[in-house]
């Protein structure tokens, strides 16, 4: 994958953030499902996701790395040349949407900022 030194700051933070997401939605939507630790790139933790989640982590990071609008990176809700194909964007909106509102209500509105702006 990419080394610590070629990821940017912004990067790194969406990667843990879409990270958080995906475990909070994982936990709550496959909460039976064995789940094993996903470690995101540079040291940048583990979560513990399913097998699906995990695979669906392994895409949503190499798109982010592979991003070609670095240089001016909106939040995705709002990019102009979506990177994900038309089924994984399907369910990273599902994903933001449900543990959206499960940080929300946990009262965690620093992840939330990122969803809505």
């Amino acid at each position: 994958m990419t080394t610590m030194e070629t990821l940017t700051k912004l990067q790194k933070k969406d990667i843990k953030l879409i990270g958080k997401f995906v475990e909070v939605y994982c936990k709550g939507r496959h909460g039976a499902t064995e789940r094993q630790s996903f470690s995101l790139p540079a040291g940048l933790g583990e979560r513990r996701l399913c097998l699906e989640c995990s695979e669906f982590m392994r895409y949503a990071v190499t798109r982010r790395i592979k991003c070609p609008l670095e240089a001016e990176k909106p939040s995705c809700k709002k990019c102009r040349t979506h990177c994900y194909n038309k089924a994984n964007l399907a369910k990273v909106k599902e994903i933001m949407a449900y543990s959206g509102m499960k940080l929300m209500l946990r009262g965690r509105l620093d992840y939330i900022w990122h969803y809505f702006f």
